[in-house]
């Protein structure tokens, strides 16, 4: 017990928290916005169960990885079409490559029901609403997939189990304080729920990135290169950044054109 808490171990586990927070931000924007597709009376429960479940699965599935990480190297199969699509497929590429394209047909769907006349009345309508369990089953296996991109990430920091499974645990705590709080606040403000279903629309091109550099997959001659992590939470930070200013100008915009009707009634308009 007393190598655990070695001066690497604590620093290793700082570094994994901090990693586990960052990679971390993606996976609650999605808990926050597929909750709120359970009935309203379930929706916090729903965020609640969804990342405790997860949790425990995700220490599973990290020792499973822990025990089999070179089988899970391993090529299922491989597409040699030569010049048109060459790749190997193991289980980290077909997770990912799952993962992203999920990902993106949920965040398309979601823009086109929010696009839809029926979502004009500004909630979602009964008939939108999926079952608690279908909320819960989702918002785990997205959970696990957003998951399995930073446990191959900490393993290649630590393969000590117990630090690697606080890390996880400190993360999941975060998301639980903080999951309520984010989709009281999209809720509030959903301009930022449109950015957000594009910030996973973007995510879900990432996975796919990953996925098709982790098969050495080319099309058509081309390989596939990833987005950096660096990259993306750079244009996500870019994205919040123009729709707080974009927000806060069309402020601005409300309050001239209320001033210029109090002055001129007969329907002076501001530009």
């Amino acid at each position: 017990m007393a190598d655990l808490f070695t001066l690497a171990n604590l620093g290793n586990l700082g570094v994994l928290i901090f990693l586990q927070a960052v990679l971390g931000f993606d996976n609650l924007l999605y808990i926050s916005i597929e909750s709120r597709r359970a009935p309203e009376a379930d929706q916090a429960a729903v965020r609640r169960w969804g990342i405790l479940i997860a949790l425990a699965l995700r220490i599973l599935l990290l020792f499973i990885m822990m025990q089999l990480i070179e089988l899970l190297e391993a090529p299922f199969f491989s597409i040699n079409w030569t010049g048109v699509l060459e790749g190997s497929f193991n289980f980290s590429v077909l997770v990912f490559l799952f993962g992203g394209g999920f990902i993106m047909y949920t965040a398309v769907k979601e823009i086109a029901h929010m696009m839809s006349i029926d979502d004009l009345g500004g909630e979602d309508s009964d008939k939108s609403k999926n079952s608690t369990v279908k909320v819960i089953a989702l918002i785990v296996t997205m959970n696990l997939v957003f998951s399995f991109d930073s446990i191959l990430s900490a393993l290649a920091i630590t393969d000590v189990f117990v630090v690697l499974a606080i890390a996880i645990i400190i993360s999941g705590i975060a998301m639980l304080l903080l999951a309520d709080g984010v989709t009281e606040f999209i809720k509030k403000n959903r301009m930022y729920e449109v950015l957000g279903l594009f910030v996973l629309l973007i995510v879900g091109v990432v996975l796919l990135g990953e996925g098709g550099y982790e098969a050495d997959l080319r099309f058509f001659g081309h390989a596939v290169v990833p987005m950096s992590k660096s990259t993306f939470y750079f244009s996500v930070a870019v994205l919040f950044i123009v729709q707080a200013i974009q927000s806060r100008y069309q402020k601005k915009l409300a309050l001239m054109r209320t001033r210029a009707q109090e002055k001129h009634p007969q329907g002076f308009e501001v530009d």
